[in-house]
């Protein structure tokens, strides 16, 4: 597998610089095309989201289907991270950046993206840009990958309820803004089809535009810890690198905790906490950025909404830890709902 090159943003100043650059440099005919064209190279790109790589979780998750890419495809990898209170004029300069190296396509990860991609893509009509978790802004070259989160949420909900001795649950939220909205929604409605008189705790870490709720631990440990001392024994956390720290504090006291994006149970910076991760929700990032970054090399790029959802497994349930495969009515209990969301009996709602 080639090294993948990764950079480092360092806040307004190379913002300020990268886009004067852009001002100076070649027209936008010119730049919107990919030198790893010309070159006889093929070179992707993945610009993180907050918390970068090492989250255990979102981010990471792209970075699989990069690697992956590298592997199978040749690909040139490259990741961008991103910098302590950016702002989009940050992103403009790292998108800009990426795209005038040659990569095509350039990956957002996350829909904080949004504005810059709005921008970025317009100055390179020829390069791709993938936009993960964001429909708001389209053009031809712009790719939406997006997921039905709620979906998941729910067959968490369904587990969480079985899985309860207590009959109370908790939900963990980064942020307070629409996309972990759609976490919650799908959550609260399984556990409630489940178990009607179950209760079920929500707290969101921060409210926008702090996302600090994305990126720091020791906020979702003591979120977890609150919810802990009211009861729950079930816990699930849509926190990104936050997360993190709500299944430590979950697993410490010996309760269940949900994961979320990746399955957690295999990630090797919880290995600590595994045996108490029941499951995780699965959202499969690593395979929107390779079916992206695949579409370019086969010459036919992706564009517009490109949607995942349970019917396809772009979304689903975990089953990696043999504690959770031991639970019988659990898993007939998740199939069933599974099979009722696919077959349209059940409809999952996206916010609360």
């Amino acid at each position: 597998m080639r090294r993948i090159t990764r950079i480092t943003t360092v806040g307004i100043a190379s913002a300020a610089l990268a886009l004067s650059a852009t001002a100076c440099g070649k027209s936008s005919n010119d730049t919107g095309s990919s030198s790893s064209s010309s070159a006889g190279a093929i070179k992707a790109a993945i610009a993180y989201d907050i918390g970068g790589r090492g989250d255990q979780s979102f981010n990471d998750a792209a970075y699989a289907g990069l690697q992956k890419a590298e592997k199978e495809l040749g690909v040139k990898g490259s990741e961008a991270e991103p910098s302590q209170g950016e702002s989009d004029a940050d992103k403009v300069a790292r998108l800009t950046s990426l795209a005038r190296a040659g990569n095509n396509p350039v990956i957002g990860v996350g829909f904080s993206y949004a504005p810059a991609i709005a921008k970025v893509a317009k100055s390179f009509p020829k390069t791709t840009f993938g936009l993960i978790d964001d429909t708001s802004v389209t053009a031809p070259n712009i790719a939406n990958l997006v997921f039905n989160e709620e979906q998941g949420s729910y067959l968490a909900g369904v587990a969480a309820a079985k899985a309860s001795k207590s009959g109370t649950v908790g939900f963990i939220g980064g942020v307070e803004v629409p996309l972990i909205k759609k976490f919650e929604a799908g959550f609260a409605q399984g556990v409630k089809d489940t178990n009607p008189k179950a209760k079920v705790l929500v707290q969101y870490l921060t409210q926008p535009p702090n996302f600090d709720g994305f990126s720091k631990p020791d906020l979702g440990k003591a979120a977890a810890q609150g919810q802990l001392d009211k009861g729950a024994d079930v816990i699930y956390a849509a926190a990104g690198l936050a997360g993190a720290g709500a299944i430590e504090a979950t697993a410490t006291a010996g309760k269940w905790a949900i994961g979320v994006d990746s399955d957690q149970y295999n990630q090797a910076g919880l290995a600590s906490y595994k045996d108490h991760i029941l499951t995780s929700v699965t959202k499969d990032v690593s395979g929107s950025v390779f079916n992206v970054i695949k579409s370019v090399k086969d010459g036919k790029p992706q564009t517009g909404e490109i949607r995942y959802g349970l019917a396809t497994n772009g979304v689903g349930l975990a089953d990696s830890n043999p504690a959770y495969m031991k639970m019988t009515d659990l898993i007939a209990a998740v199939d069933a709902a599974k099979k009722n969301i696919v077959d349209g009996k059940i409809t999952v709602k996206t916010a609360p």
